[in-house]
């Protein structure tokens, strides 16, 4: 059922804990493990963690080298985080993302979740590509989670939502626009709002942070992207022949 559900360990530290993290893939019936640029991986400390049931699940994970070629063909990506403050607002429980996750799984869409290391976690750079955030909640005298034990915490919930109903084929729908896709619509989105001085000079990306929040609420499906980059071709087309300074 979470076939199209993939995780996305971004450089780990701990070759043990990648183990850990294909066995509690295996446990909440998750098959797609992505390692980005691992802390000196070594496959013989990994094994023992994943044990031999698991084995399969880490000696089949993709380790490649930049998130960017991680998050390559998804349609929506979450980050895990335990910093909170500043823009990362809107932050979703485990509970809360396994409920996205669900409907767009089930709209035919292609997820990931993201973790980050062990010492730091994500960055706000990193945190800029997820469609969504969302935080584990602790209690105040333990805040720290292994990364297995967050993973797993996570997938539980992805789990226990997808058997709470049965899958319904219905007509076919444009897929959802990947991640991809979703970042070349930003850049000419934000091409456009400066254009047209939307976006004032100074930090426009921090500028275009809720736009992308407003986006992360939506299922952007491959139609409605085409839609609105020929809207943003139209715009740009119309500053450079009407715009300031022209006759």
């Amino acid at each position: 059922m979470l076939d199209d559900l993939a995780v996305i360990l971004f450089r780990p530290k701990y070759s043990e804990n990648i183990g850990s993290v294909a066995r509690a893939c295996l446990n909440m019936g998750v098959s797609n493990l992505i390692v980005v640029d691992p802390y000196d991986f070594d496959m013989d400390k990994a094994f023992p963690l994943a044990t031999v049931h698991a084995r399969h699940v880490l000696e089949g994970a993709r380790v490649v080298g930049t998130l960017a070629e991680a998050v390559e063909g998804f349609t929506s990506v979450y980050g895990a985080t335990a910093r909170t403050g500043g823009w990362r607002k809107g932050l979703m429980s485990p509970e809360g993302v396994a409920e996205v996750v669900d409907e767009r799984l089930r709209d035919g869409g292609r997820i990931a979740l993201v973790f980050g290391p062990e010492d730091k976690g994500l960055t706000n750079e990193e945190t800029s590509v997820c469609s969504g955030l969302l935080i584990i909640p602790t209690s105040r005298e333990g805040t720290s989670l292994n990364l297995s034990q967050a993973v797993l915490v996570v997938l539980y919930e992805c789990f226990k939502k997808s058997l709470g109903k049965p899958f319904c084929p219905g007509p076919p729908e444009e897929r959802p626009a990947t991640v991809r896709e979703q970042e070349g619509l930003f850049e000419s989105l934000q091409d456009v709002l400066q254009a047209i001085n939307f976006l004032k000079d100074g930090n426009p990306d921090y500028r275009m942070l809720p736009v992308r929040r407003f986006f992360s609420k939506i299922n952007l499906r491959r139609n409605e992207y085409n839609l609105l980059m020929g809207v943003c071709r139209q715009i740009q087309w119309f500053v450079k022949k009407y715009g300031p300074g022209k006759s």
